[in-house]
């Protein structure tokens, strides 16, 4: 094999200097797999993270329900050799509860649970890990780009530095995104905007509600789907859609399903609380444009890489940070290695956002037509039928995989018997 040249476009070279913009889970997983990797190939790189956000004093917070699914313990545990942080959980996810406007469908898990926890302890904890392994935290936000033929140099609120590849890991962050666009063209992807809450409704209650998050598809106009996830002493309640805001998630919250899953919540709306405060974010719904290119690679959800509609965004992250990583040291930082290796390897969630788009629209159809109560009633004669809903809320399986179990005879079969006896059985 070719020995890597320094300051070329091929794979990193001894002593190359890889500059992480973005100190989430997926920045501290491409600079923890950079340095495990480089060194089975008998090589050393510089590696500085970027993050301007204090994670440790818990200053600044990632707008996220905090539910972390398989496969993420195992790809920490065999990629990264970091364990997971199983000390950090807020309690254990057991299965779903799928809503419609007139029944629920129990969905109880199978296989290796999910784990609800704080974003911003599992955030801190992931860029510890890169620290104490010798990776350098910059303490800095970047504040722009410049891509040459033989180096790249990031500005930050600090001082300059300069390196041999640039790693976008920043999420949907609008000003570094503006940066990458100055300097390669770049464009974020399209999104879905996410309006989150929580309540505290007491332990006993708590204890009441149990270990299930409970999903909703509601015929809300803007509201495309909405779930409430216990979080050891409170429920995370949160709502998304194309343009969903603070009115949108009070209509949610009047909703008759939704307030028979949050006890007491009438009585808290007449007091002064810290409860219900309304946070904002976002989440991508489509792949961003030019998210590759010479001398720079776009992970997580600033390349747009991660499930549509369901998310799963921090196993895309560090899933997708790793394979960067992979790329870089193995097929090189031109964007023809980046075309050739990283997209290919992310094929598994490119591909299936076609399905996941779809699906989408679906679901939308047969809430907005009141024929969701026709799917959960089919679905509770078709085992094969609660499998595909189960995978469809939870994001275990893609988007291929959950239409091609739902599009069996016998399965559309029960759909169409469910609705047409739904439809004889509404008044006249």
């Amino acid at each position: 094999m070719k020995t890597p040249t320094a300051g070329s476009l091929g794979p990193l070279a001894d002593q190359a200097h890889v500059i992480i913009i973005g100190g989430g889970p997926g920045g501290a997983a491409c600079a923890m797999a950079l340095q495990r990797q480089a060194a089975q190939l008998g090589r050393r790189l510089q590696i500085t993270v970027l993050e301007g956000k204090d994670f440790h004093r818990e200053r600044h917070y990632n707008q996220c329900a905090g539910v972390l699914s398989p496969p993420l313990p195992r790809l920490m545990e065999e990629e990264l050799e970091v364990a997971f942080p199983h000390h950090l959980s807020r309690g254990a996810i057991d299965g779903y509860v799928l809503h419609s406007r007139r029944q629920a469908l129990d969905l109880p898990e199978t296989g290796e649970p999910s784990i609800a926890l704080r974003r911003v302890q599992f955030d801190d904890y992931m860029l510890e890990q890169a620290r104490q392994r010798g990776i350098k935290i910059w303490p800095a936000r970047a504040v722009d780009l410049e891509l040459h033929a033989d180096k790249v140099v990031v500005y930050s609120e600090n001082a300059p530095l300069e390196g041999d590849v640039a790693v976008g890991a920043f999420g949907l962050d609008e000003g570094t995104g503006a940066i990458f666009s100055r300097a390669a063209g770049y464009r974020l992807p399209s999104y879905l905007s996410s309006v989150v809450t929580k309540y505290h409704p007491g332990q006993e209650a708590m204890d009441r509600f149990g270990h299930r998050i409970h999903t909703f598809l509601p015929p809300v106009r803007h509201v495309e789907f909405g779930a409430v996830t216990p979080k050891g002493n409170h429920l995370t309640i949160n709502i998304a859609g194309s343009s969903v805001d603070a009115p949108a998630m009070q209509t949610f919250l009047d909703l008759p399903e939704v307030r028979a899953c949050l006890p007491g919540l009438h009585d808290l709306e007449q007091h002064q609380s810290n409860d219900l405060r309304i946070f904002k974010g976002r989440f991508p719904a489509s792949l961003a444009h030019r998210f590759y290119g010479d001398r720079y690679v776009l992970i997580g959800d600033a390349g747009g890489l991660l499930r549509a509609f369901k998310g799963k965004g921090v196993t895309s992250a560090v899933l997708t940070g790793i394979r960067a990583a992979r790329t870089m040291l193995q097929a090189g930082i031109s964007q023809r290695a980046f075309a050739e290796h990283f997209r290919p390897a992310n094929q598994d969630i490119i591909a299936d956002m076609p399905y996941g788009h779809a699906m989408r629209r679906l679901t939308m159809l047969l809430s907005r037509t009141g024929q969701l109560d026709a799917v959960l009633d089919a679905a509770r004669q078709q085992p094969a039928l609660r499998t595909a809903l189960f995978d469809a809320v939870s994001a275990h399986s893609s988007y291929r995989e959950v239409v091609a179990h739902s599009m069996r005879p016998a399965i559309m079969a029960a759909v169409v018997q469910a609705g047409a006896h739904n439809l004889l059985r509404m008044p006249s």
